[in-house]
């Protein structure tokens, strides 16, 4: 028994080192077969806060994933501070590579996009794209005065030029101004790209190609699509927070992160033409409402519309002084509807409306702005609606009497009885049995005219 016990024993020793080879050879052929898995998360159109939140949500939902990078598409024409701020802070704080590339061909990297292209570990362009134009512009469309540029001498006291640069200076436009270039030197530092030409981006608006940005050391080269994108990655060495990572990008798939449910609704409302319309939706159906009271419908939508409009202009870059004006403009139409003032109210509201749409999003920011052709279709039928009350109300004028003792008047009748001259008979008027007097004799079924009422009586005529 100690015999068999004991070869049992050695077996098994012996044994051991084989099961762990076999069961080390699956998970050696996983890797080569699975390298790894990169991320594609793709911000098209303006720079907002449903932007931010979809590329945070979807870069932590990648890292969690086990994604090995991230390639982060990117076609913009700018948009919030805030939000591509927000953006880049995630980025810097993501655990893996982000390789920022501005496709297709066509697409653009422009203001808020050149900030995020700098911050990304990789910077590659699609042929036939551009970036640059950081310049930032104030709410309101005011944009920062301009610093002079690095050993240039300030105008000379008294001259037109410093004459004119204090007039419109001021020490708000410098910080902003000083801010943005200190921002993107620091970003161009940190990935060692032209920190000069980033400052020229945002001092005068300078842009450039896909071609000259590769030139220059603005981005780190031109790829044709992702594939080939992945394929120049490979083998960088990148510092990804504080440690440096060497990008193994070979064989890897990509999986694409798309919006999800909340996000896409974000990005529908805060469409400015889209918040413009729930806006206008929401204060006419509260009007119809207030107009016709237990209708329901137009209360229940238009509270529904105004209050989703309303969380939608707090993300949008407002001006409101437009929307004041678009206030008093829907009020002025509205007095004019419930008392009509031959167009004054009208006319005045119809320009206020117009002028406070037209500002309600002009405040410079790329992207942000309520389609020209949407406000001119709401104005027309606006002024088609007072061209139509303001007809209503002359043709009212115009209009023969139908209650009261004027609508009676020359109305006709049908004699119910006999009536002698001077004397008096029943007759009907509009289905109503009324009591009449006539200066001539008449037989019944007479038809005659109402010239005169007193009271409850109608002097009448043969027709």
């Amino acid at each position: 028994m100690r015999r068999w016990l004991w070869l049992a024993w050695m077996a098994a020793l012996c044994t051991l080192p084989m099961q762990a080879v076999l069961a080390a050879e699956p998970v050696a052929a996983d890797r080569t077969a699975a390298p790894g898995m990169v991320a594609q998360i793709a911000l098209d159109g303006p720079i907002g806060p449903a932007a931010a939140e979809y590329f945070d949500d979807a870069s932590k939902r990648a890292v969690a994933d086990g994604a090995v990078a991230i390639v982060l598409r990117l076609d913009t024409p700018g948009g919030l501070s805030d939000s591509m701020r927000q953006i880049i802070t995630s980025m810097l704080a993501c655990e893996v590579p982000v390789l920022v590339y501005v496709a297709p061909g066509g697409a653009r990297a422009a203001s808020a996009g050149t900030y995020i292209l700098y911050a990304g570990q990789v910077a590659a362009m699609a042929p036939a794209t551009h970036l640059g134009a950081a310049t930032p512009v104030q709410l309101g469309g005011a944009t920062p005065m301009p610093l002079p540029k690095t050993g240039e001498q300030p105008a000379p006291a008294g001259s037109a030029a410093k004459d004119e640069a204090a007039a419109g200076d001021d020490a708000e436009s410098h910080k902003v101004m000083n801010d943005a270039i200190a921002y993107i030197r620091s970003l161009a530092q940190l990935r060692g790209r032209n920190a000069q030409w980033a400052e020229q981006a945002v001092r005068g608006a300078a842009t450039l190609t896909a071609s000259e940005a590769a030139q220059q050391h603005v981005i780190d080269f031109v790829a044709a699509d992702v594939a080939d994108l992945l394929a120049r990655a490979d083998g960088r060495k990148v510092q990804v927070r504080d440690r440096d990572v060497t990008l193994r990008l070979k064989g890897v798939s990509v999986h694409e992160y798309a919006p999800g449910a909340r996000t896409r609704f974000l990005a529908i409302i805060t469409n400015p033409t889209i918040a413009y319309l729930l806006l206008l939706a929401g204060i006419f159906g509260l009007l119809l409402e207030a107009m016709h009271p237990g209708a329901m419908l137009p209360g229940i939508a238009g509270g529904i519309c105004l209050l989703v409009g309303l969380y939608a202009l707090q993300l949008l870059p407002v001006n409101y002084a437009g929307l004041a004006l678009m206030a008093l403009g829907v009020g002025l139409l509205v007095a004019e509807a419930v008392n009509p003032s031959v167009g004054a109210f009208g006319a005045g509201g119809l320009v206020s409306f117009v002028v406070g749409s037209v500002m309600l999003m002009n405040t410079g920011v790329p992207g942000y702005a309520v389609n020209l052709g949407v406000i001119a279709g709401i104005a027309l039928c606006a002024a088609g609606l007072l061209a139509l009350i303001v007809w209503l109300v002359f043709r009212s004028r115009r209009a023969h009497q139908v209650t009261g003792d004027a609508a009676m008047l020359m109305d006709t009748g049908e004699l119910l009885e006999p009536v002698s001259a001077g004397g008096e008979a029943w007759m009907i008027v509009r289905g109503e049995r009324w009591r009449a007097r006539c200066d001539t004799a008449l037989p019944a079924g007479t038809s005659v005219r109402i010239v005169r009422r007193q009271g409850l009586l109608l002097w009448v005529e043969p027709l």
